[in-house]
């Protein structure tokens, strides 16, 4: 018989709607003292079933559900099933020529914590909840049937991974060692660099797929300022567009160093583009007080805001380096700027590139908004799904 997690009066209006989350606070009794891992029954202050899902002791989010359904109890055949159709979804972009596709995502795929992505001949997975940890065994046997020519790594060593109380684990899974970088074809164009072992997330950020081939067809003629550039893949793109130079922005020496061998690999003119070790904030500030200008540039930050209290200080952050990439654009220059942090909607992030605007002294419109690429699928039920959004903003 499982545990039973019983939820305070007037709590389960989110599980009702299918949002996956339970909080500590909405928990008013847990019965048949589960372990980390386990699966729990959770109910209503009524004693009614809302969901099965998987017990978190460690962390805020107490409960991970995946099954709103009495009758589905999330047994080996359920877990597999829903990793084979995610997989299955994913072949269209395969067939479009992408060697790097995202082949689960963690709630937009029902499986909350979970992230694969597969690079070519490598399936990379990360783990980030007790709920998946659970599961492991069963996904990766789900994993190994779907794509047994596949070497498989991990990548479980997120600092979510530490709120549920899990340890990090980082290695092989079956197969050989991934090299330092790799290269995988996007779009049936341009090949990105991956660093699996040690790189950002997985290897690479898979979600500015879409993005980074819309840039491409901005920059024929022009001047690009590609910054938080991490491996080059917006910088890449713009060259395969056709622009007159591309200026390369990022702390990481090791990034800047796959960027510059990704220009190689792809056969692009390396007098066309530069690559510069340093803090973004400051060399834009630089950048303007020297008055350079460029026709397009590329804001692609990490996430600034980790949490609700730190809500105030990212959204003055990606003020500031949009108010320094409006003062660098020519007249009709383009803006691309990208905000992945969840806890930054949409209609706030335009207030936040508005008012950098009026603070640059510059009038833009809206050209295109931007989001992650279809393989990073927005569940409608969990809005929290929804991370990574873009402005393409003309000066006018």
């Amino acid at each position: 018989m499982s545990a039973t997690v019983k939820l305070n009066q007037g709590r389960e209006k989110s599980l009702l709607r299918h949002h996956p989350w339970v909080f500590s606070k909405a928990i008013a009794s847990v019965s048949g003292n589960p372990a980390p891992g386990d699966l729990v029954r959770v109910e209503d202050s009524g004693g009614n079933f809302l969901s099965w899902g998987f017990f978190s002791p460690a962390s805020q989010i107490r409960v991970r559900a995946v099954s709103f359904v009495e009758a589905q109890v999330p047994d080996e055949k359920f877990i597999r099933t829903l990793v084979r159709k995610s997989c299955k979804r994913r072949e269209a972009l395969v067939a479009q020529g992408n060697d790097g596709v995202r082949l689960v995502d963690s709630e937009g795929d029902l499986l909350p914590g979970l992230v694969a992505d597969r690079y070519g001949r490598f399936v990379v997975i990360s783990i980030s909840s007790q709920a998946i940890e659970a599961c492991r065994d069963w996904i990766l046997k789900e994993l190994f049937e779907l794509f047994p020519d596949c070497s498989f790594y991990e990548r479980s060593d997120t600092r979510a991974r530490q709120k549920e109380g899990l340890e990090e684990r980082c290695g092989v899974i079956r197969g050989e060692e991934p090299p330092e970088v790799i290269y995988v074809l996007e779009g049936g164009q341009v090949k990105i660099p991956v660093e699996i072992p040690h790189g950002h997330k997985t290897g690479a950020y898979l979600d500015q797929r879409a993005a980074r081939i819309y840039c491409s067809s901005l920059c024929k003629g022009r001047s690009v300022l590609n910054c938080f550039s991490y491996t080059g893949g917006f910088g890449l793109w713009a060259l395969k567009g056709g622009a007159r130079s591309v200026v390369n922005v990022d702390v990481s020496g090791p990034a800047l160093d796959a960027a510059r061998q990704g220009v190689v690999e792809n056969r692009l003119d390396p007098g066309r583009c530069k690559f510069i070790r340093a803090d973004v904030f400051d060399f834009l500030r630089k950048q303007v007080k020297e008055g350079a200008k460029y026709d397009v540039v590329i804001l692609d930050p990490p996430k600034f805001a980790e949490s609700a209290g730190s809500l105030k200080r990212a959204c003055r952050g990606y003020q500031d380096i949009a108010r320094l990439g409006f003062m660098l654009l020519n007249d009709g220059g383009r803006l691309l700027t990208f905000s992945c942090s969840g806890l930054v909607d949409p209609a706030l992030f335009q207030k936040v590139t508005a008012d950098a605007a009026l603070d640059a002294g510059v009038q833009a419109q809206i050209r295109a908004t931007l989001r992650q690429d279809s393989d990073h699928p927005v569940s409608l039920p969990c809005p929290e799904s929804f991370y990574l959004k873009g402005i393409d903003a003309e000066v006018m």
